[in-house]
């Protein structure tokens, strides 16, 4: 009997500890996202000495697994509504042990991108469906929320404990540890999930073909808009880049079109339409965009202009870190208080605000990029959790991968832009190099205003996203969640 035949006859657990096996399965494929990303910027130093890899060849190290990360999502989160969440998870989980284990055989920078770009498909088929199985493990709002809590905590811990790990590693051991060690935390994802989630019930998926073609084109205008920011930042011929980038608009422009068109589109634009859809997605842009510009100037003022070593700005910013991470247990609470439509454009907002405090007041001192990164790490804590499960809310039930690969491109472009809107605005408007300037005082001043622009160009575009949340928010009856007896924690 095929998995998506087979019933669900257990009932949808109470509490959330009814479900830690389950719990415990998800929250390991967030770690890995997370602990495989930090731990890999510790090692590209020896592994670069080791296998003789140039500059550009150390970024496609780690670009490979962003690119097919990001371009795959879509694809397999419709498959997975397709055939099965639960089946593309395990399925995705062993290919990425396999790969893991194959870095060991890894003789040259090529062989390794291609490994990278591997556990990039393997995450694509993965870390979306954490999301739509969480969901879907709970019947209740306020749990679906706290479970979401638990999973993404795990992931910043990965984060931020990842390159502590990897130092103590690499003084010990080679850097294809730290590689390898994803087989046993897939392994455990595995036995969580196979143990803990029951297979999607078959009225729980749909049955439409694939849209191949609507696969392929949205896949490349995703790649495209992560791959050109990069051939124009490298240095790389302008008519290559240029033409990159128009194929990347050629793309996404027949994407739409085959979206419109199709009898069964990859993408419905009309389910994107919805009010929970449209103003989730559009939260959780808002707060990528902001955020990935905000680290972005954060890194550049303390180390450029204030020349600080790279030891003290990893103090400098670990603030943020601590806030995530601490922060959890109120996120719960504030949904419950606000409602989770409040909550995810108050939450966005609280971003966007963090970028604006940086921007204005950021180069008076240290004490404003303090509550800039505090503004920030705070609202991504409650939006990262609350625009997802709008978003899931908003969608049938056979289309709940799909939505969740949503949320997750659509932070990966947010971060894209971020990152390139604030260094193309830098590049045009400070003269020369910022790493080989001599900081003079109008240099110093030139930095600055350039920073200012850049910052509130973004927070204007985050802001604006916002607001077209708030206006598809407004269709949308808020109440807020039933609070949980305390017998049920």
């Amino acid at each position: 009997m095929s998995e998506s035949s087979l019933p669900a006859t257990q009932a949808p657990p109470p509490r959330l500890r009814d479900a830690w096996v389950a719990l415990t399965g998800l929250s390991a494929v967030f770690l890995f996202e997370m602990l495989d990303n930090s731990v890999l910027n510790v090692a590209l130093p020896s592994l670069g000495r080791e296998l003789a890899a140039p500059t550009a060849s150390l970024q496609w190290v780690s670009g490979a697994y962003s690119v097919a990360f990001g371009g795959l999502m879509l694809l397999f989160g419709a498959i997975a509504d397709r055939f099965g969440r639960r089946r593309i998870m395990l399925v995705g989980l062993v290919l990425l042990a396999i790969v893991s284990v194959l870095t060991v055989f890894v003789t040259s920078v090529e062989q390794l991108i291609a490994v990278r770009a591997l556990m990039g498909v393997a995450a694509a088929m993965t870390t979306p469906g954490s999301m739509a199985l969480a969901f879907r493990l709970f019947d209740r709002d306020e749990l679906r929320v706290r479970a979401l809590t638990v999973i993404s905590t795990a992931g910043l811990v990965g984060l931020a404990a990842g390159p502590t790990i990897g130092g103590f590693v690499l003084a010990v051991a080679p850097w294809q540890v730290l590689m390898v060690a994803n087989a046993p935390i897939a392994a455990i994802a595995f036995l969580g999930i196979r143990s803990g989630v029951v297979a999607d019930r078959r009225a729980d998926l749909h049955h439409d073909r694939i849209d191949v073609i609507g696969a392929l084109l949205g896949t490349a205008a995703v790649v495209g808009v992560l791959v050109t920011p990069t051939l124009f930042v490298v240095g790389t011929d302008t008519a290559v880049a240029w033409g990159a980038a128009a194929a990347t608009v050629a793309a996404a422009a027949a994407f739409v079109v085959r979206a419109r068109t199709a009898r069964h589109p990859l993408l419905d634009f009309r389910l994107v339409a919805q009010p929970r859809v449209a103003s989730g997605l559009a939260y959780k842009a808002a707060a990528g965009l902001a955020m990935a510009a905000l680290s972005y100037m954060v890194t550049l003022q303390l180390q450029f202009a204030w020349g600080w070593t790279p030891a003290m700005a990893a103090l400098g910013t670990l603030p943020q870190i601590v806030v995530l991470l601490a922060s959890g247990r109120f996120v719960g609470p504030v949904v419950q208080r606000l409602g989770l439509d409040r909550a995810a454009w108050m939450s966005a907002a609280a971003v966007v605000g963090g970028l604006a405090v940086f921007a204005l007041l950021g180069r008076f001192g240290y004490p404003w990029i303090l509550v800039a990164l505090v503004l920030v790490a705070t609202g991504m804590r409650v939006v990262g959790v609350v625009a997802g499960t709008n978003v899931l809310r908003g969608l049938p039930e056979d289309r709940t991968s799909i939505g969740a690969a949503l949320v997750d491109t659509a932070s990966e472009i947010a971060t894209a832009v971020g990152i390139t809107a604030t260094g193309t605005i830098l590049a045009a408007l400070v003269a020369d190099s910022i790493t080989t300037t001599t900081w003079t005082p109008d240099r110093l001043a030139s930095f600055q205003d350039a920073m200012l622009i850049a910052g509130l160009t973004v927070t204007a575009l985050a802001a604006a996203l916002v607001a077209v949340g708030i206006r598809r928010s407004r269709r949308i009856l808020i109440t807020p969640i039933t609070t949980q007896e305390p017998s049920d924690v």
